[in-house]
């Protein structure tokens, strides 16, 4: 058996934390090997982790021949353990560099590689995506899932602090929350069941017993949409309020969203320059305008909408154009909404719903909820649902299950806006859609 490559070593530093003021001391730094050169005299090696990347020197005339072979005999991407000096040098990334006295190869990575994780040699979204691994050593790649990171953790700070409870629905369910349409079926030991297109009615349920509540997970859609604002799985973040109406869960989504572009504006701004991203952060209030205002908005721009349909991504690029950043647009067309969402007492054909846009991106809905067993059955039939496939649901609502509305927001989506990422999948791990089920 070969003995742990680790050892005794524990790594001491992240290379960012390598300046020039520790000039002197000792380190150890572990991470990935990149653009190593020898320039006769000098041998030396970029050492790159998750915070950043620190320049390994070996010059011939002050380590041992034993550390000189080593780099010779080192992959590009290989991991590895540096353990040696740090030296404060001008000339050298951020103006200090790490002396070797030893180097352990970790890991050899194999070769030719797939891609140039550094960037420099362009690759397509498919190679990247089958390679996953080493484009997440890309640093816009990085930069994207810091701010997704950011992102989620100011989300679910914002929520907590305003007395939201965390909650965890289940993924596997016996119904449609919208339309079996989109239902991906799956065998559930003798039965069929099905994956979860939407927390929602789990959601509504509890807010007859937890009041406020908010869910980050994931949610599943069989459509056979293939454009680069689609995918058959993502991430949602989704609340419900008790005793409250869309008015009052749209200003919590406008709060959110002005927080989160705040919170990444604060914390990535790192990241932000390596995407060459830069974002504002939306002024309140937001601009809230109906469905029918949108179409005057649309017509006047020389673009007709029949009444009822809904939005094309050019159509919404356009109204992006005419508002400039997020905006709402609530009182839907009923026909184009869940059979969850509550109508207009005077106008049944209009809906309690809104859309949160960012130019041309859709990133959240939302609205106010159907609270009445009678109305929901009614409305259950008019989308040519069954009523006995949700008895178990609308069981709920024969005790005392109050109004409450709420929203969902696409996670990837709001990761598009913030770093300009062109196609979602860049902002997914492991995407997933109609082509691609591996990695």
């Amino acid at each position: 058996m070969k003995p742990d490559p680790l050892g005794d070593w524990r790594r001491t530093h992240f290379s960012t934390e390598i300046v020039p003021e520790l000039s002197g001391e000792e380190a150890v730094l572990m991470g990935w090997v990149t653009d190593i050169r020898d320039l006769g005299g000098i041998k030396f090696f970029i050492l790159q982790d998750i915070r950043g990347s620190i320049q390994v020197t070996a010059p011939k005339s002050k380590v041992d021949s034993e550390i000189l072979d080593k780099i010779d005999s080192i992959s590009k991407e290989s991991a590895v353990g540096v353990k040696g000096k740090a030296r404060a040098e001008e000339q050298a990334p951020r103006g200090v560099e790490i002396i070797p006295s030893e180097i352990r190869v970790l890991n050899p990575a194999k070769i030719p590689l797939p891609l140039d994780p550094t960037g420099h040699q362009k690759a397509d979204l498919d190679t990247r995506l089958n390679s996953r691994l080493l484009d997440l050593r890309r640093p816009k790649s990085q930069a994207i899932f810091k701010i997704k990171h950011a992102a989620c953790q100011a989300i679910r700070e914002y929520l907590i602090s305003n007395g939201f409870i965390e909650i965890h629905t289940p993924k596997i369910v016996r119904s449609a929350t919208e339309t079996g349409a989109t239902l991906f079926p799956i065998s559930y030991f003798e039965r069929e069941a099905f994956l979860s297109q939407s927390p929602q009615l789990y959601k509504e349920v509890l807010t007859g017993c937890l009041d406020k509540v908010f869910e980050f997970g994931p949610i599943f859609r069989a459509e056979e949409h293939d454009t680069r604002y689609h995918l058959n799985e993502v991430l949602s973040t989704d609340i419900e309020v008790a005793f409250v109406t869309k008015e009052d869960v749209m200003g919590v989504l406008e709060d959110v969203l002005v927080e989160v572009f705040k919170k990444v504006k604060q914390k990535c701004s790192e990241e932000l320059k390596v995407l060459e991203k830069e974002i504002e952060v939306p002024e309140k209030p937001i601009p809230r305008i109906t469905y029918d205002e949108a179409l005057d908005k649309l017509e006047e721009a020389g673009k007709r909408v029949r009444w009822g349909e809904d939005f094309s991504i050019p159509e919404q690029r356009e109204l992006g154009n005419i508002i400039d950043g997020a905006y709402f647009v609530s009182d839907w067309p009923a026909d184009l909404k869940p059979f969850y969402i509550m109508a207009h007492k005077e106008n049944p054909k209009l809906s309690h719903a809104f859309d949160l846009l960012y130019d041309e991106i859709e990133l959240a809905s939302g609205g106010t909820r159907v609270h009445q067993k009678e109305v929901l059955i009614k409305q259950l039939k008019n989308k040519g649902l069954s009523p006995k496939q949700f008895k178990y649901h609308l069981k709920n609502f024969e005790w005392g299950l109050p109004p409450h509305s709420g929203w969902g927001l696409g996670i990837e989506r709001l990761t598009m806006a913030l770093t300009g990422a062109r196609n979602i999948r860049e902002c997914v791990l492991f995407p997933r859609d109609q082509k691609r089920l591996t990695p």
